[in-house]
């Protein structure tokens, strides 16, 4: 029979069916093949005297390595605006692992209540120009839940941000029940405790919802230096107006890119962060 990873722990495989889900463990050739299964893998499995097998996994249309999840289409980037302040460094780094997988991201700004109208657009407006939609919510509050909730129906769903964005918070007011217990903001550190320790695939009336451990940071090295400039949406009209085949917009001369930052077009705290970026990718590979 064939169904979804809905959950993997300590070499078990949770498999939702069409009737039922059914614990399984994966056959040794996937070892041998390199190929681990992932969270939101389509299997086909074997079920032996009440134990099940994964025979095979199938293509995967999406990939994600941090967080570990496949076959997504969509991705909720859920940031608190307020308590703790964005690090937009942080969500850079998630836009840029969705580019990177071809899955679209809406941004999820929570605890709109803190932060005054302002405030809101500006920071709409700057994350707009990149490319990307944003919305407003109040997870505690239930405002701005229902764009979302519809939104759901027909995709597998990521939810991805850091901890104390409010994640755990808004998985539970779209199932309606406390699927997960919910963390508080340390006093003393200003961020979340890890409450969520494993992606899980939570099953909907039509679609999928993932949910993902918080992380403080997020490494891009697995991302090739040629094509990290891909990642970017803003650099989209630009990378084939440059002078020399293959810019990769960094020390070149004659960069279509690099005028669009000088003109304004392209925003140059962004461009700042692709460099660093490249630079990190680059020394990284020279050390390997």
């Amino acid at each position: 029979m064939t169904g979804t990873i809905i959950k993997g722990i300590g070499g078990f495989y949770y498999i939702k069916t069409e009737d039922d889900i059914v614990e399984c463990k994966a056959r040794g050739k996937f070892r041998h093949n390199d190929l681990k299964p992932m969270v939101g893998d389509k299997v086909e499995i074997e079920v032996t005297n009440g134990k099940g097998v994964i025979n095979s996994i199938y293509e995967r249309t999406s990939e994600l390595i941090r967080p570990t999840v496949s076959n997504v289409t969509q991705a909720y980037v859920v940031f608190a605006i307020k308590n703790p302040d964005i690090n937009f460094d942080l969500l850079n780094r998630f836009l840029v692992l969705c580019e990177h997988n071809n899955i679209k991201a809406i941004v999820c700004l929570n605890k709109v209540d803190l932060c005054s109208e302002e405030e809101k657009s500006e920071i709409k407006n700057n994350i707009n120009n990149l490319g990307y939609e944003v919305l407003f919510i109040n997870a505690k509050g239930q405002m701005g839940l229902d764009v979302l909730r519809d939104r759901l129906s027909d995709n597998v769903t990521v939810l991805c941000g850091p901890s104390g964005a409010g994640k755990s918070t808004l998985i539970n007011a779209f199932l309606e029940r406390v699927h997960m217990e919910t963390g508080e903001i340390s006093e003393k550190l200003k961020r979340g405790k890890h409450t969520t320790r494993h992606s899980e695939l939570i099953p909907l009336q039509h679609g999928f919802l993932v949910d993902t451990p918080g992380f403080s940071s997020l490494d891009l090295d697995f991302i090739e230096k040629d094509d990290l400039k891909y990642c970017f949406p803003e650099f989209m009209d630009y990378n084939d107006k440059c002078k020399f085949t293959g810019c990769n917009h960094y020390k070149e001369p004659s960069c279509a890119v690099k005028d669009a930052v000088a003109e304004g077009i392209i925003s140059k705290l962004r461009y700042d962060f692709y460099v660093r970026s490249l630079e990190d990718i680059m020394r990284r590979k020279v050390k390997w």
